[in-house]
Order: structure tokens, then sequence, then C-alpha cells
């Protein structure tokens, strides 16, 4: 799976404003201005430390190559890679729309090809459920909090697998969204299903 990183265009200038003495603690401050001389009130919005534009060795940025203030910066993901907890090494699976009916646990599944992994299939997460857990289970989304419990990321559908799927009749007509998720995590998901009563 290929990383986009975002850094500011190079034509952005930093802007610099001279601010009365008596400025408002909602007044605005570039990262040039000294906030010494700024009181610290509690409605004060600014942090106590200067941009770290100031101490990189040139270019944008803090080193990292995004450039953004240091209470700017993008969100850090606090998902692991998308598979549970002791596979947190690998890279989180990219599914094609290469989508098959595969056995599993006796049945017939609606599932993709992985990408990213050689021979591995992610299964429809909703067919799942209807086949395996609906009896052990309130409802999907109880699934879903026990995947975020269990610290495992389904990879949500892109609109031509979930037009697949709909056309399989593996997820209802009017369905417009589906989550995939690995063999393997699927496997810990039921036995935290059987087990955890």
């Amino acid at each position: 799976m290929s990383q986009v990183s975002v850094s500011p265009s190079p034509r952005h200038s930093s802007y610099h404003h001279q601010l009365p003495a008596n400025s408002s603690p909602t007044s605005t401050i570039s990262d040039d201005d000294d906030l010494s001389n700024h009181s610290d009130s509690p409605n004060d919005l600014r942090t106590a430390q200067k941009s770290s534009r100031h101490h990189s060795s040139g270019g944008f940025g803090n080193g990292t190559g995004s450039g953004y203030h240091s209470f700017y910066s993008p969100p850090q993901s606090h998902h692991n890679s998308g598979s549970n907890s002791s596979h947190s090494q690998q890279p989180q699976y990219v599914a094609t729309n290469e989508c098959r009916l595969i056995e599993y646990r006796g049945h017939r599944i609606a599932a993709f090809l992985a990408a990213n992994r050689q021979g591995e299939y992610l299964l429809c997460l909703p067919q799942a459920f209807e086949l395996f857990l609906k009896h052990l289970v309130g409802g999907l989304h109880t699934v879903y909090t026990k995947l975020k419990r269990l610290d495992i990321v389904p990879i949500v559908c892109n609109v031509e697998q979930v037009r697949i799927l709909r056309g399989l009749g593996a997820i209802q007509p009017g369905v417009n969204r589906c989550k995939l998720l690995s063999a393997n995590d699927f496997d810990v998901l039921y036995k935290d299903c059987t087990t955890a009563r």
C-alpha cells in the first residue's frame, strides 16, 4: 500500500504580525512572534513552544517533511496494521477487485484476493456475520465493538467491491458499504464470540 505524504507548497510564506502590547488572548500571532512578550492566560490558545520551523536546517517542516506547526500535525493513526496485535509488524491488507466464492468453514463465502499477501483472501464481513456469528452475538454493531477491543481493523470496501458483492448476492441490494476481514482475523473474532459469553 502506498503512503501519501502531504507537504505545503513552497509558494506559501510566513506572515508577520505586529500585535499591540495589550492584545487579547484570542488574538492571532504567527510562529515568528516572540511568545515571551504575551500573557499566559488560561484562555490563551498558543503553545509554550515555538514552531519547529525555526529549528530546521532548511526546507519546510520539522525534519519529517510535514511542514505543520506542532499543534497542526496531521493525525497519527492509533490503529495497528489491520490485524491482531500479535501480527502488528505486517502491513495492512490491500484488497483487489478479484472476488471469488471460497470454501470457508463448510460454507461458500465471497472473498477478495489480497493484493499484498500471496494466496490470502479477505472475507465479506456482513456475509460471514450472517453465516457464522448471527446466532452468537446481538448484531453487526456488536461485532464491530469486539473487533475494536481485539485491535482488529477491517478493510473498507471501495465502490466497485460493493457493487461486485451486491451482484453476487453477498450483501443486500440497498447496502452501499461493506467491510472485509482476513480469514485469520475472522478466526480470532469467531473464537472471541464463542468463548466470551
